[in-house]
């Protein structure tokens, strides 16, 4: 099971500071080593937005999930918000449409004004992408990513163990296809019904829902700030290439700053020599090499820092 731990701390360590611990913490990039940088993009804002990060590994097998959402509430419930903008720094693959909705939820309801911004160090993919669609900016550099917000549905083997992801559409489409094919031919039916027999018919009305509500969730998110007073059929229209998996092709396709622009977002495009976006890469650098190793989550302020803690398997 996955741990929590949470580390505080008000400064880097003086320099008078024991060598060994010194050391330590920079090889681990405890969050010491970069509370200066939550200070230098606040003073870019002229410490009118305050930033909370929210990262998870890429390494481990982990996905946004409900609880994420109550470590971020956790940590604005200890921010002084008062008279101050959220700006949310995401990071992450991806999980739970629902996750995505609720952290939407959270971060407009503890931010000044009822908005928040949202900056995008690398990848927001998925239910990340859905987590920008409810802020009112989404910050980009030109390598950041943001990705389609098709259901993938984990495949399991005959005992229980994950072997893969598939795409959502991909399996409607192919369950849809021998059932057309079936119901067409007029010679031998058992090729087709022996590959139907690898379908469950309340499986795949499963997975129309989660289609549903992927878009549901994705088309109320953007309605808010990007596209007020549009109906939902033409915001469908506008985030086409957000929603139709042949625009995109594969799921881990990016979708970079100019093609959201072009579908109406408010994306602000960070140059990537600039002070503040080397400030966001810098902090984004340091996360990483923490979620390389064994941390799987990371939510934290320039006071306030929480990780989950993935176990290692024995060698």
């Amino acid at each position: 099971m996955p741990r929590i731990g949470k580390v505080s701390g008000s400064s880097i360590p003086p320099l008078h500071t024991a060598t060994y611990r010194r050391v330590q913490d920079e090889v681990t990039q405890g969050h010491p080593q970069r509370q200066h940088l939550y200070e230098e993009i606040e003073a870019a804002f002229k410490k009118k937005r305050k930033v909370v990060t929210f990262c998870t590994s890429f390494v481990f097998p982990v996905i946004m999930e409900d609880r994420d959402a109550d470590i971020i509430e956790e940590v604005l419930q200890n921010t002084d918000l008062d008279g101050k903008e959220l700006l949310l720094i995401l990071n992450t693959p991806g999980g739970d449409a629902l996750t995505a909705e609720r952290i939407v939820n959270i971060c407009r309801s503890y931010s000044d004004g009822g908005r928040f911004s949202v900056i995008v160090p690398k990848m927001a993919k998925s239910a990340g992408t859905m987590v920008c669609f409810g802020a009112y900016e989404i910050g980009m550099s030109p390598t950041s990513e943001l990705g389609p917000i098709d259901p993938q549905i984990p495949i399991f083997d005959d005992d229980g163990n994950l072997i893969n992801y598939l795409a959502a559409h991909e399996i409607i489409e192919s369950y849809e296809k021998l059932m057309t094919q079936a119901n067409k031919t007029k010679g031998r039916l058992e090729p087709y019904l022996e590959q139907l027999q690898r379908f469950d018919a309340r499986e795949i009305r499963r997975i129309r829902s989660s289609q549903e509500l992927s878009e549901s969730v994705a088309i109320n998110c953007v309605q808010t700030e990007h596209f007020k007073g549009m109906r939902s059929s033409q915001i469908k229209t506008k985030i086409a290439p957000f929603l139709d998996p042949k625009y995109t092709k594969v799921h881990g396709r990016p979708i970079y700053h100019d093609v959201a622009k072009r579908c109406g977002l408010n994306v602000k495009t960070y140059p990537l020599k600039a002070k503040l976006w080397q400030a966001v890469w810098n902090l984004y650098v340091r996360l990483d090499h923490v979620l390389s190793t064994h941390v799987a989550k990371v939510v934290e302020s320039a006071t306030d820092s929480y990780n989950m803690m993935v176990a290692r398997r024995p060698i």
